[in-house]
């Protein structure tokens, strides 16, 4: 089963998967209810038969020896099957488990990357795995306590009406009225739910944030503000649990009184001694009233507390399912092959969301084939916006993107990836070896294809260095490198993925003197013949591209050569142009500061 297929599931549909293991769980746990309550009867009868009376069963009377055999043969029959019922809800709960981790990571890696970004590490982290988790622990001890505690009282019930249906009527009473206070504590447990469950993702959310930026917070922080939003979650997460127990606690305690063994069983006992001294009621008919009269107090009680876990589970299924209802991209379905890596961008309008601003409005120009083209603007401008758009990180909101006269939702997405690579400002290395992390882009390359792109990346020689060269683990999101040769493995990547078309993103943003020079060398080896899109921050090193387009508030406001630009009268590009020959000249004596 596919859940990412099926619209607004609810927590019992989402387990479709292990439909089969729940129900014959259910079913043989309720089988295991309904033997302890004959064991009850039995038991009774068997206590009975011990003061002189006898059992009848079918027209049959059965001594103490076939009596006893009888009653150990059924206590045996209710242990197995419940232990039975919940080994195979064991291994549905880890069938489902393995089902929706499975199901949930292909979506999202067929989901818009700006949906990821928004939903945030720490939702990602509680679908994956805290909701999982509950659905796991529902289908594997909850369903078959549920079974049994639906099935036992019932039982039960049927039972005390059938031995005297004046002692079930005082057991059903006391019942009702435990059940109507409980009903009275859960009115607003939903409310309360809710916000107990956001203010646990709010800390998951905190304490990931903090562990990410603790290189911040050790060079910049005191402790006091970087743990703020931890604190804030975590008072937050305190209010709304002392709120949720405040609203529920002194009613809970009651019905939890009312419906406890004790309660039931005192009436059923004083109204059954009554009966017996009238001589209207039999000594093991009355033994067997109480006997299961308290169980069906003990059974009713566990329904009550998971409808708790029932509503936990349903939340969970809940924020599975908006997970999987998030909207995949298209994939096309017929092969279009690309005839050359011309790209245009055709009255494309892109927001994030719908309750958001346009991050670009009427996108129009043109990249001809193996041609360098520079994004310029304004930090916020829409150029990054432009360049994650021609990989299909995001979809266009309107208008198209072609690639060689195809629109790139017509593309399918292995050529697509096959034709566009992308290098990123801010780098990502595994934690693996150096060379797993450049092979990842081709895997099928050879060692030599290795090695010349990294001689073209300028870092053959650093890695040959190492003393466990490519074989030299890069560390935690390649902590053991410095941030130039990080940039200059993933441009071995690049390379070694030879793809037509490149996207920069101002690669060389981070790199210091060395290592920009290096870094230089490299991107010029990856550019070799190809169509290349560079988002520049550092207007020196894009004078001589072929084109320069200008965005500003999320158009495009000028487009032409280096020359042709600063020729525009109070043109964008001009007066970015001189600010940055500024930051060029500026001198920390001309701060005010220290001399």
């Amino acid at each position: 089963m596919n859940t990412k297929n099926t619209k607004k599931q609810g927590l019992w549909s989402i387990m479709t998967p292990v439909n089969s293991y729940i129900r014959w769980a259910m079913v043989i746990s309720a089988l295991s209810g309904i033997l302890s309550v004959v064991g009850f009867i039995f038991l009774a009868y068997v206590i009975g038969l011990i003061m002189g009376g006898s059992i009848n069963l079918f027209g049959f009377k059965l001594g103490f020896q076939e009596a006893l055999i009888l009653l150990a043969f059924i206590t045996i029959l209710s242990f197995l099957t419940r232990f039975y019922s919940f080994v195979i809800s064991h291994l549905g709960a880890f069938k489902l488990e393995q089902i929706l981790r499975t199901d949930i990571t292909t979506h999202l890696a067929q989901i818009p990357l700006g949906h990821i970004i928004t939903l945030g590490t720490g939702a990602i982290k509680k679908v994956l795995l805290d909701d999982v988790k509950n659905l796991h622990a529902f289908v594997a001890d909850t369903t078959p306590f549920l079974a049994k505690a639906i099935a036992t009282p019932i039982a039960s019930m049927i039972a005390l009406f059938v031995i005297d249906y004046r002692l079930g009527l005082v057991a059903i009473a006391i019942l009702l009225v435990g059940a109507v206070l409980m009903k009275f504590v859960m009115k607003d447990s939903v409310i309360h739910r809710e916000n107990y469950e956001q203010s646990q993702s709010e800390i998951n959310k905190a304490v990931i944030e903090f562990v990410q930026a603790m290189p911040v917070v050790r060079t910049f922080d005191d402790g006091t503000t970087s743990f703020r939003r931890y604190n804030d979650a975590l008072a937050k997460y305190r209010t709304n649990l002392k709120a949720w127990f405040g609203a529920t606690s002194t009613p809970a305690k009651i019905a939890m009184t009312i419906l406890s063994p004790m309660p039931t069983l005192l009436a059923v006992t004083i109204t059954g001694l009554f009966f017996l001294i009238n001589g209207t009621l039999e000594f093991s008919p009355f033994v067997a009233a109480l006997l299961v009269s308290t169980g069906m107090a003990d059974s009713l009680m566990p329904l009550m507390w998971m409808s708790n876990f029932v509503k936990k589970s349903s939340a969970a299924a809940i924020r599975i399912q908006e997970i999987m209802d998030i909207p995949v991209l298209h994939i096309s379905n017929t092969y279009k092959k690309i005839e050359n890596t011309n790209i245009v961008f055709e009255n494309v309008d892109f927001k994030y969301n719908e309750k958001d601003n346009y991050a670009l409005k009427n996108i129009n120009f043109e990249v001809k084939a193996n041609t360098v083209t520079a994004l310029v603007g304004p930090s916020g401008a829409g150029k990054s916006t432009v360049a994650k758009l021609i990989p299909r990180f995001w979809d266009v909101t309107s208008g198209s993107i072609k690639i060689g006269g195809i629109d790139i939702k017509e593309i399918d997405s292995q050529t697509l990836m096959n034709t566009v690579s992308f290098v990123f400002q801010d780098t990502f290395l595994f934690n693996d070896t150096l060379s797993n992390n450049i092979k990842m882009a081709n895997p099928t390359a050879t060692n030599e294809d290795m090695v010349q792109a990294c001689k073209a990346a300028q870092i053959h020689e650093f890695i040959l260095s190492l003393p466990n060269g490519y074989e030299t683990m890069a560390g935690d999101r390649g902590t053991n490198l410095s941030g130039g040769q990080k940039q200059r493995i993933t441009i071995a990547r690049a390379i070694l993925r030879n793809t037509p078309i490149v996207v920069l993103d101002e690669a060389t943003a981070f790199a210091d003197p060395e290592n920009e020079e290096e870094i230089i060398k490299a991107l010029a080896n990856l550019m070799k013949n190809k169509t290349v899109i560079v988002i520049a921050h550092r207007l020196s090193t894009i004078k001589d591209v072929d084109q320069i387009v200008v965005f500003d508030s999320a158009e495009v406001k000028e487009k032409g050569k280096h020359q042709e630009l600063l020729s525009i009268e109070e043109g964008i590009y001009a007066k970015l142009w001189s600010n940055y020959e500024k930051a060029q000249n500026w001198d920390i004596h001309h701060t005010g500061g220290a001399k």
